[in-house]
């Protein structure tokens, strides 16, 4: 198996486990520690509140993000306590990847009674093909032809 789905794996069921034991109600600091404590304990290196830094073309700040969780340098996980997960928390993740050139996130709401948890993947390349940018740049005639 791929390590980041491995990766992945160990915290859907981490966060499972959690949602079993505390049910739904909590805030979702409890949530976040809960996991971080969770996964710790099985080894892996967390990071909460992790500063993610977002920069206009130029290289300009122009803001910064905190996510829930950073998981062994590679997986951003966000947490949520909503009734359902909805298209603006897809939309933050999806943010937070691509300004961290993190390829992998988890969006995980325990504010359910029925647990939620989405998958998400950016890619630099499938970025570009949606922007209607060439993956390659357009073959270049070797003369004029004038």
């Amino acid at each position: 198996m791929e390590p980041i789905l491995e990766l992945c794996r160990q915290v859907r069921q981490t966060a499972y486990d959690i949602h079993v034991y505390h049910a739904h109600g909590h805030l979702e600091k409890v949530y976040e520690n809960a996991l971080a404590h969770r996964l710790r304990k099985r080894g892996l290196d967390v990071q909460q509140q992790h500063s993610i830094q977002v920069a206009d073309e130029d290289g300009t700040l122009l803001g910064e993000y905190l996510a829930d969780l950073l998981v062994d340098r590679q997986l951003v996980v966000e947490l949520k306590t909503a009734r359902t997960l909805a298209p603006e928390h897809e939309a933050q993740i999806l943010g937070y990847l691509k300004s961290a050139h993190i390829e992998h996130g988890l969006l995980i709401n325990f504010g359910s009674y029925k647990f939620e948890i989405r998958k998400f993947a950016w890619s630099p390349l499938v970025q570009s093909a949606r922007a209607g940018v060439p993956l390659t740049p357009p073959l270049r005639p070797l003369r004029s032809l004038r």
